[in-house]
């Protein structure tokens, strides 16, 4: 922040004015991206069952990666050139590519055109999610960065929520393809982005275009955050301070961390609907285990976000793992309906908020001026778990061991688990040693 030791009431309400606009555009953004990730999932029952496009389980697994190969593209590229372009117009450009996927999805008419929609949506996904958590993150209150990170990311949950219902609505009296038409309507919110979504004010000053700033300032009457010694780096230099000293134990942690719990998300996003649908549930009521696992997962970043700012984003991470591999497997297991609905909704809970608490810490604990490269290739390794989940739960399914898919997924939280718990133990030695992430083990 500037050097003006106590800013105005007037000036502080007007920043955090400024604040809600930001979250506001990018939640919005990322209701979107929600939408057009869980999509695919609340179709495919239907499209198993009719046979689209000769569809098999193996197969439908195959699609499922497509897109989760595009989001490690997209997350990998992406949070490296919004450090360079900004974060603003990398925002603009992720919404409108994946609104356009899912046009050529809707206009498929092979597996082959419907795999590549899947892909280029999945790069614009990707790329979207990371870039979002790095904007939020410029503009949260001082110690409040986790909840407002979980804020952003009951976003992608109500996208969730409302895909179900997409697909409810959508595919018996119309067809499967109107579920992606509906998908390509975020393509007129882009204009909106581009027009009132502010530029974030620390990349402008890493960047070293203080003069913006300070015109973007003075626009929403807020401070210009202090100039960094040194600006923004290229990007590999922004990758090589990822592993300085030894910082690349801690790097690597989390990247295993979150290969294991983006194979949960993705592998349970993509199949929840379909196992239970092979375990007698009728599409309408499997569909409804799709909405109450994304309402557990609101709730949860909210819950989730609370905790990690008073206790640490990696403790919390860690218990939310040990806790969702327990709901997974509990899914295995054939029990009354009821208590089937209660163990998903706290399925939900955890699990979402586990994998965002991952990005919470290294949001938090990154400099401004590589926020976005830290986030983005932490994302974008755990993007390989997001790949290997969709087709690993296709392979069980085709195999005709769908009875495992929960199980092996409770074996992925378990590992993102002891991951990143020692992640966590590490921050807890390094806090008692004085070392300069003190700040951050007490968020």
């Amino acid at each position: 922040m500037s050097s003006s030791p106590s800013p105005s009431p007037l000036r502080s309400a007007r920043g955090s004015r400024l604040a809600l606009l930001v979250v506001g555009l990018c939640w919005l953004a990322v209701l979107f991206d929600g939408l057009d990730m869980f999509i695919y999932g609340s179709v495919l029952p239907h499209l198993l069952e009719t046979r689209t496009f000769g569809l098999t389980a193996d197969q439908a697994g195959d699609l499922g990666s497509y897109a989760t190969f595009g989001m490690l593209v997209g997350a990998l590229v992406a949070g490296t050139i919004a450090d360079r372009i900004g974060r603003k117009k990398l925002m603009v450009s992720c919404v409108t590519l994946f609104s356009l996927a899912s046009g050529v999805c809707a206009l498929a008419d092979s597996v082959t055109v419907f795999g590549l929609g899947r892909t280029l949506a999945g790069v614009g996904l990707g790329g979207l999610l990371p870039t979002a958590i790095s904007m939020v993150s410029d503009y949260a209150p001082r110690g409040r960065g986790a909840i407002v990170i979980g804020l952003l990311m009951t976003a992608h949950h109500a996208g969730g929520i409302l895909s179900a219902y997409v697909a409810k609505w959508l595919i018996d009296p119309v067809g499967w393809r109107a579920a992606f038409w509906v998908c390509v309507l975020p393509l007129l919110f882009a204009p909106v982005l581009a027009k009132a979504l502010p530029e974030s004010l620390s990349f402008l000053v890493a960047k070293g275009s203080g003069e913006e700033a300070r015109a973007l300032a003075e626009r929403y009457d807020v401070e210009v955050p202090a100039a960094r010694t040194g600006g923004a780096g290229d990007r590999w230099t922004n990758l090589a301070n990822l592993f300085r000293g030894n910082e690349w134990i801690q790097t690597l942690l989390y990247w295993v961390a979150s290969f294991g719990g983006l194979l949960l998300v993705y592998g349970v996003a993509t199949w929840l609907p379909t196992l239970m649908r092979a375990e007698g549930y009728e599409l309408g009521s499997a569909l409804s285990f799709v909405v109450v696992f994304n309402l557990g997962g609101i709730v949860g970043m909210l819950v989730a976000g609370r905790a990690a700012d008073r206790f640490g984003a990696p403790r919390i991470s860690a218990l939310w793992f040990a806790l969702t591999a327990a709901g997974v497997f509990l899914l295995s297991i054939h029990m009354d309906m009821a208590v089937t609905m209660i163990v998903v909704f706290f399925t939900g809970v955890f699990l979402n908020s586990a994998q965002t608490m991952i990005y919470a810490t290294v949001s938090i604990r990154s400099d401004a001026d590589n926020r976005a490269t830290a986030v983005g290739w932490t994302s974008g390794m755990g993007r390989f778990g997001a790949v290997f989940g969709p087709w690993l739960g296709g392979q069980l399914l085709a195999s005709g061991n769908g009875d495992w898919g929960f199980t092996a997924f409770a074996i992925a939280g378990v590992s993102s688990m002891v991951f990143i718990g020692i992640a966590a133990l590490r921050s807890v030695q390094q806090t008692a040693t004085g070392s300069e992430r003190e700040l951050v083990a007490a968020h």
